[in-house]
């Protein structure tokens, strides 16, 4: 099974710089939007084949999740039953037979870390419900988690550490996540090597490969051996951020 994770930064511009293109050459089981920025109504996407799923913020043109996919799952979810945290859109749970999937686009932290302290009370309510999803099958989490977990991560360690995105408390905050059961499918099959996955609009960020690895897929310990490879498409433009993928064993 093949899966495919993308913030596209508003779908509606992405369009326009060649999503339709990657979408249909991937060709993706199950492929997840993070920012898309829109309603589905502002949007008629024909895509032959794929189940639509839509989360999108109350505040028009913001946040925002999709989920595209070619299996019917049992049951889909919108948010994590936490009326502070489901108006932006930002959490879609398909439910299959083998597996849950959850599509997250995490809160950033913001500039001088002033979203911080609700950042905070994100990660912990959302450990618990991805803990409390893995009770009943595993679990695979996709998306923009706005976090850099290790230096390797990220392309300038040393003069981002405390900015949002690589505090102390944000990359804590993943080891927590880790700790409670769950693996990065990147690092597990290559601890060692350097790739971003959003670079920033300015001075030239992703020409430089002055980049953040914040783009995730992560999955229940227990299929850790089951996980075939875990993608960075790179050189896939269109966003600030690239695609990121999973290849995996489920039946």
């Amino acid at each position: 099974m093949k899966l495919i994770s993308w913030n596209v930064n508003g779908l509606r511009a992405c369009i326009g710089k060649g999503f339709l293109d990657f979408f249909h050459s991937v060709d993706a089981d199950i492929f997840c939007l993070q920012e898309t920025k829109m309603q589905p109504e502002q949007l008629t996407l024909e895509l032959p084949g794929y189940y639509q799923y839509w989360n999108s913020a109350e505040r028009k043109g913001y946040s925002g999740t999709a989920v595209f996919t070619k299996q019917e799952p049992i049951s889909v979810q919108y948010g994590i039953g936490k009326p502070q945290h489901d108006t932006e859109g930002r959490v879609l749970v398909l439910e299959y037979r083998s597996f849950i999937l959850v599509n997250v686009y995490t809160p950033n932290a913001q500039r001088d870390l002033a979203r911080i302290s609700y950042r905070m009370e994100w990660e912990d309510d959302f450990r618990v419900y991805v803990s409390d999803l893995s009770q009943r099958k595993p679990v695979i989490i996709c998306g923009d988690m706005n976090v850099a977990h290790e230096e390797i991560d990220l392309k300038n360690p040393k003069s981002n550490r405390g900015n949002a995105g690589f505090s102390d408390q944000e990359r804590d905050k993943m080891t927590q996540l880790l700790s409670s059961g769950f693996t990065d499918s990147f690092r597990l099959l290559y601890p060692d090597r350097v790739a971003y996955t959003w670079w920033s609009y300015m001075f030239h960020a992703r020409e430089k490969n002055a980049g953040w690895r914040i783009d995730y897929f992560l999955t229940s310990d227990c299929l850790r051996d089951s996980i075939r490879d875990s993608l960075i498409y790179t050189d896939i433009m269109g966003s600030d951020h690239c695609p990121v993928g999973l290849e995996i064993d489920l039946i």
